[in-house]
């Protein structure tokens, strides 16, 4: 299924509403989507690598704004959505102690969970849960996810081919350990905070 999935986002680079389905998922991932914009950006990124800058340029400004609307469920709406999201992780324990460390830690917290396999929906809406300052929660979002999406479009727009080739021939393992980083990373988030 994994497989199929590969493929069919392989043959939608070429489809013009590619970038717009790209941004939904983007948005939608730094707010309340499980799945992370690579499962997508990769593979469009592969079969286009002209167009890997202008890909990344997109995941950075839909996930900016999507991490905007994570803030305000955040702020706004963590008694009642905010609180669901996190139960729904199994993470609602730990969003108490995880706020309170953004008192000294906040700005090191959004750089550095914005690059990792930490789902960064959970940073936007604990951002927001903690009354981050917001000018601050936007430009380091947009540090961090612009280094993300374009650390990714440098090694597509370099090793494109050769990473097809392992993706290609190594699928399953692939898969495999882009499940686990992502798996990994919501453990990571309820142990360490």
């Amino acid at each position: 299924m994994l497989r199929r999935l590969y493929d069919w986002t392989l043959s939608l680079a070429a489809r013009p509403s590619a970038p717009y389905a790209l941004a939904a998922v983007s948005f939608a991932e730094s707010s309340f989507f499980p799945v992370p914009p690579d499962v997508m950006l990769v593979p469009m990124m592969l079969a286009r690598p002209d167009r890997a800058w202008s890909y990344a340029l997109i995941c950075t400004i839909a996930s900016v704004v999507g991490g905007l609307l994570g803030y305000a469920i955040g702020y706004l709406l963590y008694d009642s959505i905010g609180v669901w999201v996190f139960k729904f992780y199994g993470l609602a324990d730990g969003a108490e102690a995880f706020r309170h460390s953004y008192a000294e830690y906040g700005h090191w917290i959004i750089l550095l969970k914005g690059l990792t396999p930490i789902p960064y929906k959970l940073v936007t809406i604990t951002s927001g849960f903690a009354g981050y300052h917001l000018g601050w929660f936007i430009l380091l979002s947009i540090i961090t996810r612009g280094a993300r999406f374009f650390i990714v479009a440098l090694l597509m727009s370099r090793y494109g081919g050769s990473i097809k080739g392992i993706i290609d021939r190594h699928f399953n393992i692939v898969a495999a350990v882009s499940i686990a980083a992502v798996v990994g990373g919501f453990i990571a988030f309820r142990y360490l905070f």
